[in-house]
């Protein structure tokens, strides 16, 4: 079996978070997933990744730039296989912190 390309884990990525997300936002992502918003996405990642760096004022935050990258590497290809995985990083560590709160 041939391991998945850099677009599939990236889709694999974005499908775990929507999961993870209430159905409103996860339709939001899904859409602006869609080839069709890119000329949405690619803004609203740079907007995303803006906001994070000024994450020392209220309401913005740390939390946009990894946003910002993830809708950017949509469509720039040598962002996708690291955004993927550190995606996969958070989400797995995001359910190792819930396993904990359970025990």
């Amino acid at each position: 079996m041939s391991s998945p390309t850099a677009r599939q884990e990236l889709r694999i990525a974005f499908r775990r978070i929507e999961a993870e997300l209430p159905p409103r936002l996860a339709r939001a992502m899904r859409w602006l997933r869609h080839p069709d918003s890119r000329l949405i996405r690619v803004p609203a990642g740079l907007a995303l990744m803006i906001g994070g760096v000024f994450s020392f004022l209220p309401i913005l935050g740390a939390w946009m730039l990894p946003l910002g990258l993830m809708l950017l590497a949509a469509d720039i290809p040598p962002l996708q296989r690291p955004m993927a995985r550190f995606a996969h990083w958070c989400l797995g560590l995001l359910e190792r912190v819930r396993r904990r709160r359970q025990n």
